[in-house]
């Protein structure tokens, strides 16, 4: 038996707000034309993430954005067998900044698994990535364009971020597992 223990709270939810508005802000520099950009969150809480920078780029700097959910789990590496499914993005990603929003990345499989279904779809301009967190221990050679916190963790480490929409609570908790009950 594996006991999970909370080890800390390192972020509120004025901390998510502000780091979000950031990465809003950070977007709308880094990519001139708002008009050809297209936002997908990766489910579950991805979606939520990638709805907060949308409505902040609207807020900020008026101009309204794509944004669509991205389901990648027939794309993932880890779950066996690929079954491409180009009609899981609905939206045209050809020639589009795609930029791929998740809560946390930690081995870059999820992430590796969001470019494989936007490339299954079409050819875009570029893809860039954003992270609530970033806790390191990557296993694929991928990192984010735009980061709200580096947290680093040991591998007994979970990263949990509660969002309300899915939570009903909004922070970021760090996780240890008790590795001593599992002997």
């Amino acid at each position: 038996m594996v006991k999970i223990n909370v080890k800390a709270i390192v972020f509120d939810e004025n901390d998510i707000k502000k780091c979000l508005a950031r990465i809003s802000h950070q977007i709308i520099e880094k990519n001139e034309d708002l008009n050809n950009v297209l936002v997908l969150g990766i489910k579950t809480r991805g979606i939520h993430i990638a709805n907060r920078l949308c409505e902040n780029i609207k807020n900020f700097a008026c101009q309204n954005i794509g944004c669509e959910t991205l389901d990648v789990t027939n794309y993932r590496d880890d779950l066996g067998e690929i079954v491409i499914n180009p009609d899981v993005i609905k939206a045209d990603v050809e020639g589009k900044t795609v930029i791929i929003a998740d809560d946390v990345l930690y081995t870059g499989r999820t992430a590796r698994a969001a470019m494989e279904a936007v490339i299954r779809k079409g050819r875009p301009a570029s893809i860039q990535l954003a992270v609530l967190v970033d806790r390191g221990h990557r296993e694929l050679p991928i990192r984010a364009d735009y980061v709200g916190k580096n947290i680093p963790t040991s591998k007994t480490e979970t990263i949990k971020v509660n969002l309300k929409e899915t939570d009903g609570k909004e922070n970021i908790e760090i996780y240890e597992r008790d590795l001593r009950l599992s002997m």
